[in-house]
């Protein structure tokens, strides 16, 4: 059955006119988009790139970045994207571990320099400037001769933190992507009268699948954003006819503050449709400053690479301020402790997640893709606990080790192994500290082998910005002389963040 990516593709023969597409001065019509993938995909066959084969893509958003993933789901070719602020350690995990046989950038970037520090790539053949997907040529193979993948191919492969410290790889299928997608959207009663502004990166789910997927699936104009500028999303509700708003917390914090400043544009807000939150918990006092500026309230939901998008708030009926709502059509969640018994509504337990939208595995890794499920559910890591009517609450990670910050998860291993590498580091414990504009910001906490320290915190940072991605360095570095531990040796991170608190000072890095 090749139905699910089908339906992909379904706006673009029903409706070739119709605008799909704005970025910044250029526009595309589905048929753009129809005709323009073709070409793409039949310039990779040509270069001998076949089923099943990886492509990473490394670039900002933008409409090639659309381009090459309709044009590798042509084709049948497993779409790999690459965080854009990821340095070459990070980067090259990734397109070692996929097996990428090409990777599309955009020349003269910070990309093009880290591919460029890259080595020891065996399977990497082709490095592809991305500005020749909207220039490929209409020679050869036409579209439509593609034999589009089966709904159990694997469509898109999204490599995400591990408590380990190395990424990894979630294979999610076509059945995956646009059951759970259609779920969703229809739940959000997306329309092809839609017009999403979305400014959300297109190397995370959130953006990629709920954004890009989810107006393929329901024939929507995507109004897209290389960033996220708080005026330039008024001005898009303001002059492009906006109706709907996909962010993060963070980015609500930057409105917020952006309405302050300019009361006025509260206006041209009024004139949405929807504004969802997810990756991250919003605060609820966020929530009801933004409904009384603007007459919204935020519809936040809950998912996860691995899961895609479990639960969410109603959008008709009650958006229950610091909640994720309830089960999405086609998913089921149950609340387990730690003997693996379901918890009483009010008590906490890990959210165990089966349904539609869950991976195929773990790329390369059976035994870890066996272990992260119970009897066919999967184990998330997050601890919640359920009202008594069904509304579900996150209380946070079941693991200190997975930080959440900005709508990222960030392996706090990672970084300490980064910081333990110091030679004038003895131990170091990273942890993630309550904060309202990030949601945890990361804090790390050092100790030094000599009591002089001197300038050690600033060589921590600079150790961090030389070999991590911007969003996983600490934003503060604390010097302490021990780290708390528990008869067992084991360190007690949950000391250091209590130490720490809400409203520790703050040393930017």
């Amino acid at each position: 059955m090749t139905e699910c990516a089908k339906r992909l593709f379904a706006a673009m023969n029903e409706r070739p006119g119709a605008k799909a597409l704005r970025f910044s001065d250029r526009s595309y019509t589905f048929g753009d988009l129809d005709r323009l993938s073709a070409a793409y995909a039949a310039d990779l066959d040509r270069l001998g790139i076949r089923r099943g084969d990886r492509i990473a893509v490394f670039a900002g958003s933008s409409p090639e970045v659309l381009l090459a993933l309709l044009g590798h789901y042509r084709l049948g070719v497993i779409h790999v994207p690459i965080n854009t602020r990821y340095r070459a350690e990070e980067a090259g995990h990734i397109l070692r571990d996929s097996g990428a046989r090409a990777v599309l950038f955009e020349a003269d970037s910070a990309q093009a320099e880290v591919l460029g520090e890259i080595r020891d790539l065996p399977a990497l053949e082709h490095r592809i400037p991305i500005a020749t997907v909207t220039s490929a040529s209409d020679r050869g193979v036409p579209g439509s001769e593609f034999r589009l993948p089966s709904d159990s191919e694997i469509a898109l492969l999204v490599y995400t933190s591990g408590t380990t410290g190395k990424s990894k790889g979630t294979a999610l299928s076509y059945a995956a992507l646009v059951e759970n997608m259609d779920a969703l959207t229809a739940a959000w009663r997306f329309s092809a009268a839609d017009r999403l502004v979305l400014c959300l990166p297109l190397f995370h789910v959130h953006g990629l699948c709920i954004g890009v997927h989810g107006a393929l699936l329901r024939g929507m104009t995507l109004l897209l954003s290389s960033r996220f500028e708080a005026g330039d999303v008024v001005d898009a509700f303001a002059r492009r006819g906006a109706t709907v708003f996909m962010g993060v917390p963070t980015m609500y914090v930057r409105l917020l503050e952006h309405l302050e400043r300019h009361p006025d544009a509260a206006s041209a807000l009024r004139r949405g449709r929807l504004f969802t939150s997810g990756s991250a918990a919003l605060p609820a006092a966020d929530f009801e400053a933004f409904e009384r500026a603007t007459g919204h309230r935020i519809l936040e939901r809950y998912g996860m690479t691995e899961t895609l998008f479990t639960l969410s708030n109603p959008y008709e009926g009650e958006r229950r301020p610091g909640t994720v709502g309830l089960p999405v059509a086609g998913c089921a969640i149950r609340l387990v402790d730690d003997a693996g018994r379901e918890t009483p509504p009010g008590e906490p337990g890990e959210i165990l997640v089966r349904g539609s939208g869950l991976m195929s595995g773990y790329w390369g890794r059976p035994e870890e893709t066996r272990a992260a499920f119970r009897d066919g559910w999967f184990s998330t890591g997050d601890v919640a606990r359920r009202d008594s009517d069904g509304y579900v609450r996150i209380l946070g990670r079941k693991s200190f080790d997975i930080i959440k910050s900005g709508g990222f998860k960030v392996s706090a291993r990672e970084i300490e192994d980064v910081i333990a590498a110091h030679p004038r580091v003895r131990e170091v414990a990273v942890v993630g500290a309550p904060d309202r504009v990030w949601g945890e910001r990361i804090v790390a906490a050092v100790v030094a082998r000599e009591p002089d320290t001197g300038a050690l915190t600033e060589e921590v940072r600079d150790l961090c910005a030389r070999a991590l991605a911007d969003y996983k360095r600490p934003k503060e570095v604390r010097i302490v002389p021990e780290l708390p531990r528990n008869a067992l040796g084991k360190v007690q991170k949950h000391r250091i963040v209590a130490e720490i608190g809400p409203e520790g000072p703050r040393q930017e890095s």
